[in-house]
């Protein structure tokens, strides 16, 4: 496991992601599993935080404001805004954005879901909705990402950032698939590997790096697995990353649900 330090390195991966994701943004939202993944984490998330997701909060204004970063098309923030005040999803590929935004202007689509194409490296960032007077910057009670840490260069950095987005006694809810050993590589075919940075969390690793951080209450805990169809040898799917018939073959995969609060 690895984690680039050199803004160069950072950029260049960051670059090789968002160019991947634009590309894949517009039939994102028609792969199953990625759907289904978003429904496993979000059903993870009110069970690991139920006191931010009470069942009788009938009060919009007791429901938790949930910054998601990462957010893709914005499968899991949709899923989320029914139980929120606020969903503010943030994803640096702009096409995922603009498919989120899309989505927000059919009628019916909720209306406390904020878009935001940006690569967010600063809690004050002006571009994050206001708290209102004075120009600080709304701070949240749930931060959420799914599927994206394992992309991320400098995990640090970005927990350094979460942790300055949260209300004090905020928390983070953060879901990936499991650094198990040598096979979890499997998880992402050849084709797919652009701006991956790491294959999976590893638990004791990212309760380390949390408790860094200054997060207290950590905890990493597996919360679901589900099978996916994987490569039996390096390159098997092509150059689009996608299996043909024949091919493959199914592998099971922890996901973990990554905990820690602000004091």
């Amino acid at each position: 496991m690895s984690v680039l330090g050199s803004h160069a390195s950072k950029s260049k991966v960051v670059s090789e992601g968002n160019e991947r994701f634009n590309a894949d943004a517009a039939s994102w939202d028609a792969n199953p599993f990625v759907a289904a993944m978003s429904l496993e984490a979000w059903a993870a998330i009110q069970r690991f935080c139920p006191a931010l997701f009470p069942a009788d909060a009938h009060d919009a204004d007791k429901r938790p404001d949930v910054l998601e970063i990462g957010c893709g098309t914005g499968l899991l923030s949709l899923e989320m805004a029914p139980r929120c005040r606020r969903v503010v999803a943030v994803d640096a590929a702009e096409g995922m954005i603009q498919v989120l935004a899309a989505k927000l202007g059919k009628p019916g689509a909720p209306q406390n879901v904020v878009p935001l194409a940006i690569l967010l490296e600063d809690p004050e960032d002006e571009r994050l909705p206001p708290a209102g007077g004075g120009g600080a910057r709304l701070k949240y009670d749930l931060i959420t990402s799914h599927m994206a840490l394992h992309h991320i260069p400098d995990l640090r950095s970005l927990l350094t950032t979460m942790l300055g987005c949260l209300k004090p006694g905020g928390m983070v809810a953060l879901t990936d698939f499991e650094d198990f050993g040598p096979e979890a590589e499997k998880f992402h075919p050849k084709a797919k590997m652009p701006g991956v940075e790491r294959h999976g969390i590893n638990r004791q690793w990212m309760e380390a790096l949390l408790k860094e951080v200054g997060f207290t209450d950590v905890k990493v805990s597996v919360a679901w697995d589900h099978s996916k169809m994987v490569e039996k040898f390096t390159g098997e799917f092509g150059d689009d990353g996608s299996p043909k018939e024949g091919q493959g073959e199914m592998m099971k995969f922890p996901y973990v649900i990554c905990m820690g609060k602000k004091a």
